[in-house]
């Protein structure tokens, strides 16, 4: 039970969603766009946030897309992980969908909030970042589609009032090559020590990272360093920790210093197996 009052809105459309933020922003109002739920009820009940209205996106149709056309894959932001991994049209967003969390929370959970939600992993997005995924928003200003990486910096970089409505997919990316490697401390639903996901594109190794870090990323210079062949597979992976984008993070889970041994030694294994043609 969330123990305050609050409104609640279910619009129909896209302009109706933006129109109710607008008018509760008018009034002095706070309000969320909801898209699965589950982070915002959660911290409605511990009291963390305590909006005066939630907007629930899940009615407009545009939200709910889960489609293929000739050049691109579409997928609605109130999209469940278990529909989208369910759907096998993304196999490496579909690995990404069932590591997070249960399967009961999976089919809850949507591609929308776990982007742009408070928990500091976001593990759909490093397939988005591998994929020269796009990204469809909406808000009192309209309509924009935009390349992922140009709104997503670590957290989602949206405008006052503005929620994501669709991300969109290259075909090419939907059968790549590719790695998902999640390290846990417990088990396969935890939150990650390590996270590290791979997408091959003409030869090349791309490569997005969470959970080694305090928010999620993708760098050219690691990149540069990991498709260096005339390094050992053991140096490639120590040259990576020196070019992290801040100390590697520590909490209950594990300490920075772990982190990094994992990951070199996740890394290490990758290489090694990419270059024998086990991946």
């Amino acid at each position: 039970m969330i123990p305050f009052d609050f409104i609640y809105c279910r619009p129909d459309s896209l302009k109706e969603a933006s129109d109710v933020y607008i008018q509760l922003r008018n009034e002095g109002k706070t309000a969320v766009y909801y898209a699965g739920g589950s982070e915002i009820i959660t911290m409605c009940r511990s009291g963390s946030i305590r909006p005066d209205a939630v907007i629930d996106i899940k009615n407009i149709p545009e939200c709910t897309v889960l489609k293929i056309d000739a050049q691109k894959l579409h997928i609605g932001a109130a999209c469940t992980l278990n529909q989208i991994k369910e759907s096998k049209f993304f196999p490496l967003l579909g690995l990404a969908c069932g590591r997070i969390a249960d399967h009961t929370n999976q089919c809850r959970i949507s591609l929308g909030g776990n982007l742009c939600g408070t928990i500091i992993y976001r593990e759909t997005s490093l397939p988005l970042m591998l994929s020269d995924a796009d990204i469809t928003l909406y808000g009192p200003e309209g309509q924009r589609t935009v390349p992922f990486l140009a709104v997503f910096n670590g957290r989602m970089q949206l405008k006052a009032g503005e929620f994501a409505v669709q991300v969109h997919i290259p075909d090419w990316a939907l059968e790549a090559r590719c790695a998902h490697i999640k390290r846990t401390a417990n088990e396969k639903i935890d939150y990650p020590l390590v996270n590290v996901t791979a997408l091959w594109k003409d030869g090349f190794m791309r490569a997005a990272f969470c959970g080694i870090c305090s928010h999620p990323f993708r760098s050219g210079q690691i990149e540069a360093v990991l498709n260096d062949r005339s390094l050992s597979c053991d140096v490639r992976a120590e040259k990576v920790l020196g070019l992290l984008p801040e100390p590697p993070y520590g909490d209950v889970e594990g300490s920075g210093k772990y982190r990094a041994f994992i990951l070199r030694n996740t890394l290490s294994s990758l290489l090694e197996d990419a270059e024998n043609g086990k991946i």
